[in-house]
């Protein structure tokens, strides 16, 4: 099967639940206006094999432009809305990109390739055009996964993979319900978006939302008007939701008295206090439209005492672990069991994982093999080379332990991990998992870094006003005891800005550490 048969399955099951939620249309409609964007294109010169960028926010034309693509033959460039011309030019020109289709917002004059209005008017449909017979291993999208200038990798995703994604999220199938709505903020350009945003709901035959921004009072009313049943975010914005209602109900003086009800609700219950239970449960629920079942995070770690809030409010939380690579999430959290904290789960589908060369920690490579994960690199042998085995093991480049439940813990990326002198390794994230559990501390990077011809673990926080050098100190020195000397964080910077991260709300490490270097950020200790 391919995608745009992936579509027409929808239309044979559920031609008349509604797909595109806000626009109120149904999966019969929308592909009757992908067949009209595909005869706009076709006139356009749009043929099998062709590559067309996608240059766009969350909008009703991002997939009425993909499937367009697609039913002529053509390969979908899915371009992040946060780069700038010189890496578009690189990118159009590597993969032959015929066009870019765009918000008229991001256009420029260009000599390498030409934009069309993604939001343009559609010609009228052209019956004789029918589907171009697509093959599973036909690609189907092309992302660049790191670096847009010098040598990038470029990632190939066939049809195959991205149907054989769809089937694996299959898992979540006790929480998803055909006809019901999935809330996509969460860009479509990247592979998280995609996977949650856009394939599960194929796969499951449910709306989206669409939403293009990530402003929380534009996302809240959003809850409020179209209540969803699933919402997927970055573990950031999880965060910030939970401060917010936190801060919300101290403001009315009940902080006490609700948290006293959720963390002892099962006796309260047994009490026969189950009414009172529930009406402080639904008060909070109704934050999120009263009928949210299911909350995803995925793109980093969340932290236990987040992923503990939502569950008490009796809605499951997942956490999902993937690669542009692998189709997003490869992995995914088992809720309804007791968990170690941070694991991102175990593998989903006919997903397979190993963990090799691991240390007297437990902590090891994780490599992975199953058909939604790629086939290699575009035109990179080299690094083709480096990623796979002879038995077609993918290498994922994540450093990562298992626990007694078998789900994987996040150690680290193996370019992130910093080497000491001494041939010790220091795991970033298990140093900023700590520090960012302190009071007053927004965001914060570490990173290898080079102080009086010495390696160590430097450490950049970004902090709330009324943040000072000694409290920060102090409360670093305490948070140092709960790891091994050799880990501590003694070197590091201090600064009230925002750290910056990507369009999926990582922290540029790399980045941070150059703004360092030029001397952005002077309250350092030393």
């Amino acid at each position: 099967m391919n995608m745009y048969q992936l579509l027409e399955k929808n239309v044979e099951r559920n031609p008349e639940t509604i797909f595109l939620v806000r626009e109120n249309v149904n999966f019969k409609d929308f592909t009757d206006m992908v067949k009209a964007r595909a005869t706009t294109l076709h006139k356009m010169g749009v043929k099998n094999g062709d590559v067309i960028g996608v240059l766009s926010h969350n909008i009703p034309q991002f997939p009425l432009t993909l499937f367009a693509i697609w039913y002529l033959g053509a390969k979908v460039l899915l371009l992040d809305t946060n780069l700038t011309p010189i890496e578009y030019e690189n990118m159009t020109k590597i993969t032959g990109a015929k066009f870019v289709c765009a918000e008229k917002s991001f256009f420029y004059e260009t000599k390498t390739f030409g934009f069309v209005d993604i939001e343009m008017k559609d010609e009228e449909v052209d019956k004789s055009l029918k589907a171009y017979p697509l093959k599973e291993e036909d690609i189907a999208t092309l992302s660049f996964t790191s670096g847009s200038t010098g040598t990038p990798k470029v990632v190939p995703l066939t049809h195959f993979n991205l149907v054989s994604c769809s089937d694996n999220l299959e898992y979540l199938s006790q929480w998803l319900k055909p006809g019901e709505m999935f809330y996509a903020f969460l860009p479509l350009y990247h592979v998280f978006g995609f996977a949650v945003g856009f394939l599960a709901p194929l796969h499951f035959g449910m709306g989206i939302l669409l939403q293009s921004t990530i402003n929380p009072n534009a996302i809240m009313s959003d809850f409020a008007q179209y209540k969803p049943q699933v919402i997927p975010a970055v573990p950031k914005l999880w965060e910030i939701f939970r401060k917010k209602i936190i801060e919300g109900i101290k403001a009315k003086k009940k902080w006490g008295l609700v948290s006293f009800i959720m963390n002892n609700q099962k006796i309260l219950r047994a009490l026969g206090l189950g009414k009172l239970v529930d009406k402080v449960l639904n008060q909070i629920r109704s934050v999120f439209g009263g009928r949210a079942r299911l909350l995803v995070a995925g793109g980093a770690a969340t932290k236990p005492e987040v992923e503990k809030f939502y569950s008490q409010l009796g809605m499951a939380f997942v956490q999902g672990y993937g690669l542009t690579e692998t189709v997003g999430p490869i992995c995914c959290s088992r809720p309804l069991k007791k968990r170690v904290p941070y694991a991102f789960g175990a593998p989903m589908g006919d997903t397979e994982c190993q963990i090799r060369n691991a240390d007297s920690d437990g902590i090891g490579m994780l490599w992975a093999r199953g058909k939604q994960i790629f086939g290699g690199y575009l035109n990179n042998e080299e690094a083709n080379k480096e990623a796979f085995d002879k038995d077609g093991w993918f290498c994922t480049g994540d450093l990562v332990s298992i626990d007694k439940n078998g789900e994987y813990h996040f150690a680290g990326r193996k370019k992130q991990v910093i080497v000491l002198d001494s041939g010790k390794n220091v795991y970033p994230d298990e140093l900023e998992g700590l520090f960012i559990e302190i009071p007053g501390v927004k965001s914060v990077a570490v990173f290898e870094h080079e102080i009086n011809d010495k390696t160590v673990a430097y450490g950049v926080f970004s902090v709330e006003e009324g943040m000072t050098m000694d409290k920060l100190a102090a409360a670093i020195v305490e948070k140092n005891k709960k790891v091994a000397p050799y880990k501590w964080v003694t070197h590091f910077a201090l600064t009230t800005d925002d750290l910056p991260v990507t369009s999926t709300q990582k922290i540029k490490h790399h980045v941070v550490r150059q703004w360092l270097m030029d001397g952005k950020y002077t309250n350092r200790h030393e």
